[in-house]
């Protein structure tokens, strides 16, 4: 019998409301094991609610009858949820950016075990847990800097770390929320090039308003409009200038070139 391929996410009529205000609308949405995803809008489109509701920050309006599985459960302890989904936000940067000055980057990665903002006295690890951390470091080529204190680190290098952080668990999937973003052009290319080896061991979520971040192992792509997941399926269908165009509300050509995207405005 063929082996049933795992479900990420499946998520059918889902509602997200903060307070009175309606954030996301009768999201559908299924993502597969052996798939790596695009999550394409515009600022305001929604894409930071639909992240809360992957890694079960916000819960979905109950008013409304709907499906919201992760991995194909539908409750999940928040923190065991994130052990296994590596979660690259720029909140989560931001966090270890404002930490205590005395944090290096081996308490960021060692951070993963706990889910935690840093590692604490009361924070324990084997001689196992240890290894494993200069491995992810050496991995990342930040064994070097594991030393540095959060407010010595570049953007880039502070990246890496939480990268390192998210490692920890080898975890099921990776979500990535505008992954570049604050770096520049050289740490771009480096970062681009790590999530291209990731993506071929562990499926990546990439959520984005930039189409120069999306790589070429990106199979498919959802578009997020008006609070809603406007179009998605196969990447080579979605991403047109004509469906760009509708989500950004401006004219654009959309181009690729060897797997890579690229966007020039219309007059």
């Amino acid at each position: 019998m063929k082996k049933e391929i795992e479900t990420i996410i499946n998520f059918e009529h889902v509602y997200a409301n903060y307070g009175n205000f309606e954030a996301l609308k009768d999201i559908n949405l299924k993502i597969n094991n052996n798939e790596n995803w695009v999550i394409l809008g515009a600022n305001g489109s929604g894409k930071s609610t639909l992240i809360k509701l992957l890694t079960n920050d916000l819960y979905p309006n109950t008013e409304y009858e709907f499906k919201k599985q992760i991995f194909g459960k539908d409750r999940w302890n928040i923190f065991e949820l994130k052990k296994l989904l590596g979660i690259i936000t720029n909140e989560l940067h931001v966090k270890f950016m404002n930490c205590e000055n005395y944090i290096t980057v081996q308490d960021i990665v060692t951070s993963g075990y706990y889910s935690a903002i840093g590692s604490f006295k009361h924070h324990i690890f084997s001689d196992g847990e240890l290894k494993k951390a200069d491995e992810i470091m050496q991995f990342l080529n930040i064994y070097d800097i594991k030393d540095k204190k959060v407010h010595e680190l570049s953007t880039g290098q502070l990246r890496l770390a939480v990268i390192g952080r998210a490692l920890m668990h080898n975890p099921k999937a990776f979500i990535l929320d505008e992954p570049t973003v604050g770096l520049d052009i050289k740490a771009q290319k480096i970062f681009i090039q790590l999530f291209e080896k990731l993506s071929k061991e562990i499926p990546i979520i990439l959520i984005t308003h930039d189409v120069s971040e999306i790589f070429p192992q990106i199979t498919h792509a959802a578009l997020v409009y008006n609070q809603t997941i406007y179009k998605q399926g196969r990447k080579e269908d979605i991403l047109t200038s004509k469906n760009l165009s509708e989500i950004f509300e401006t004219d654009v050509d959309l181009r690729q070139e060897n797997g890579k995207y690229f966007i020039s405005y219309c007059n």
